[in-house]
């Protein structure tokens, strides 16, 4: 506990920590009882806090866009920004099912069940630098696949588009 007090500077999560560790050193003395258990209980303390700060520094994904429709007030809720989410949606769920299969599934478990790489890894019986490339590999189709549905799509006619409407009604009334 001493160590993670110099090591992890919030103290609420220090608990946590050493109860993880003892958890996995636990599960690793199952297979083979480590030589040094004091190093290798530090050890996985650091790797512990490594991946809470992996997990700190992960910025969600979203489309490209105006899409944080979740910190709207209710009146601004509009039927055309509802359809619009639910467009992006369709999209992305569109895209996500592009993806092959593995690759799929690595993404899934990484970005949504929110799974350490490691986990991933141990789970599907490879190694970290192929869920590593199989991540960027999801992203990077991913991102092409958007991309390629919204130049699908044909562009709003004047009409089509609320806010320009309202403009010219606001104009029109002065």
């Amino acid at each position: 506990m001493r160590f993670l007090g110099h090591a992890w500077p919030y103290r609420d999560e220090h608990a946590d920590i050493r109860q993880e560790a003892y958890v996995r050193v636990y599960a690793a003395a199952l297979q083979a009882v480590p030589s040094n258990p004091r190093a290798f209980l530090f050890a996985i303390a650091r790797h512990i806090m490594a991946d809470r700060r992996r997990r700190e520094r992960v910025v969600s994904i979203q489309a490209a866009g105006d899409s944080d429709f979740s910190n709207d007030l209710v009146d601004e809720q509009t039927p055309e920004r509802s359809l619009g989410a639910r467009q992006e949606l369709l999209r992305l769920t569109q895209a996500f099912d592009r993806l092959p299969a593995k690759c799929r599934e690595v993404f899934w478990m990484r970005r949504v069940q929110d799974l350490s790489q490691r986990e991933v890894a141990q789970q599907l019986g490879v190694s970290e630098n192929t869920i590593e490339k199989q991540i960027c590999r999801a992203a990077r189709l991913l991102a092409q696949y958007i991309r390629e549905f919204s130049s699908e799509l044909p562009p709003l006619r004047h009409e089509q588009r609320p806010d320009v409407a309202a403009e010219e009604n606001n104009e029109d009334l002065k």
